[in-house]
C-alpha cells in the first residue's frame, strides 16, 4: 500500500510565493515519475509539472519561470516550488506519482489528496 500526504497549500497574494510538498510512503520498490498537477473550478485537470527518472523536468508553459519542480529522492519526496503567484493560478494541486511496490510488480498510479491554492489579486 502507497500513501501520498500533501502539504503546503494556503492563501497568498498576487505576486507571492508557495512552496508545496507530496511525501510517498509505503511499500516502493522504484519512483519512475513524480509531478504535480491542478484543477480550477469549471476547469479540466491540468498537469503542472513533472520530474521523470532519466528523463528530467517538464512544465506547463503557463507556470515556465515561475515554478520549479524538484525531488528528494531518499526522502521519496517531490516539491513544487511557486514563485510570483498570478490569480489564474488558483487551483486544487494534486501530488501523482508512477511507482513499482516490487521488483516485479508492474507500474501504478498514485495521487495524493490534494491542497488548495488561492491566489488573491
Amino acid at each position: 500500500q502507497v500513501q501520498l500526504v500533501e502539504s503546503g497549500g494556503g492563501l497568498v497574494q498576487a505576486g507571492g510565493s508557495l512552496r508545496l510538498s507530496c511525501a510517498a510512503s509505503g511499500t516502493i520498490f522504484s519512483i519512475n515519475s513524480m509531478g504535480w498537477y491542478r484543477q480550477a473550478p469549471g476547469k479540466q485537470l491540468e498537469l503542472v509539472a513533472t520530474s521523470t527518472s532519466g528523463a528530467g523536468t517538464n512544465y506547463v508553459d503557463s507556470v515556465k519561470g515561475r515554478f520549479t519542480i524538484s525531488r528528494d529522492n531518499a526522502k521519496n519526496t517531490v516539491y513544487l516550488q511557486m514563485n510570483s503567484l498570478k490569480p489564474e493560478d488558483t487551483a486544487v494541486y494534486y501530488c501523482h506519482v508512477d511507482l513499482q511496490a516490487c521488483r516485479w510488480c508492474t507500474k501504478a498510479n498514485y495521487w495524493g489528496q490534494g491542497t488548495q491554492v488561492t491566489v488573491s489579486s
